[in-house]
C-alpha cells in the first residue's frame, strides 16, 4: 500500500487545516452579521410605529415541577406608555408612574418608574430587549401557515442570568416579532406568542391616564 504522506508534505496538511478553520470562522461571522442585521431591522420597525396593539398568548411549562400554565393577554403601547392586561390584572404606565390594578383583591399599587433600574421591564423594552446583554446567532427557520419565521438564538452574557437561552422568532416579511421562547436553567420554558400585531391604531386621549374615581372601593397602596 502506498503511503500518501510520503508524497504530500506535512505543510500541506497544516495549510489545509488553517484554510478549513478560516472558512468556518468566516461562515460564523457572516451568520452573526445576518442575525445582527435582522435584529437592527426589527428595532427600526418597532421605533417607526406611533402605537402598537398586541394580543398574545403566554405559556409557562416545567415538566419536572409539573407546571403547565397558559393565559391570554393584550397590551397597548404608545412610546414608553402602555396598558397591559394579563391574568386578570391590569398594569398602566403613564410615563411617570405604574398603576397595578387587581380587581380580585380590589387593590391598586402605585409606584414611580426608575429609568435607571434595569430590572424594571416594560412592554416596549420587551420588543427591543435583545439590543444589549446578549450574544446572538442565526438559528432555524420555520414555516408557520405560510409565514417564514426566522429564529435568532440569544445567550445572556451575564452568567448570573437564570435564563439559559432565548429564541426570538421574527416574521421575515413584516420584520415583526412572532414569538419569544425563554429556556431557564432550572428547566422552565416560557413562551410568548403574538396572535395579532396592529400598528398606528387610534387610541383614546385618556388611554394611559389613571382615574382614581373609577375605583371607589379599592385600597390604594402607594409605594413611593
Amino acid at each position: 500500500m502506498i503511503n500518501m504522506t510520503t508524497f504530500i508534505p506535512k505543510s500541506f496538511f497544516r495549510i489545509s487545516l488553517l484554510c478549513l478553520f478560516a472558512c468556518i470562522s468566516i461562515t460564523g461571522t457572516a451568520q452573526d452579521q445576518k442575525a445582527k442585521d435582522l435584529l437592527n431591522q426589527v428595532t427600526a420597525k418597532i421605533k417607526s410605529y406611533e402605537t402598537i396593539v398586541i394580543d398574545f398568548k403566554y405559556a409557562l411549562n416545567n415538566s419536572k415541577e409539573n407546571i403547565n400554565q397558559e393565559s391570554k393577554g393584550n397590551v397597548t403601547m404608545k412610546g414608553n406608555m402602555y396598558v397591559l392586561n394579563l391574568m386578570g390584572v391590569t398594569k398602566l404606565f403613564d410615563g411617570k408612574k405604574t398603576y397595578t390594578i387587581n380587581p380580585e383583591d380590589e387593590e391598586i399599587t402605585i409606584s414611580k418608574y426608575n429609568e435607571k433600574d434595569e430590572s424594571m421591564i416594560t412592554p416596549s423594552k420587551m420588543l427591543t430587549f435583545f439590543n444589549s446583554g446578549y450574544k446572538f446567532a442565526w438559528d432555524i427557520a420555520q414555516n408557520n401557515k405560510g409565514r417564514k419565521i426566522q429564529y435568532i438564538k440569544l445567550i445572556p452574557i451575564n452568567t448570573k442570568d437564570q435564563r439559559k437561552e432565548i429564541l426570538l422568532g421574527i416574521d421575515i416579511q413584516t420584520k415583526n416579532i412572532y414569538n419569544v421562547i425563554e429556556m431557564g436553567k432550572n428547566g422552565t420554558k416560557t413562551t410568548l406568542t403574538v396572535n395579532s400585531f396592529k400598528t398606528n391604531q387610534p387610541v383614546s386621549k385618556n388611554q394611559f391616564t389613571f382615574t382614581e374615581s373609577k375605583y371607589p372601593n379599592y385600597y390604594i397602596n402607594k409605594l413611593d
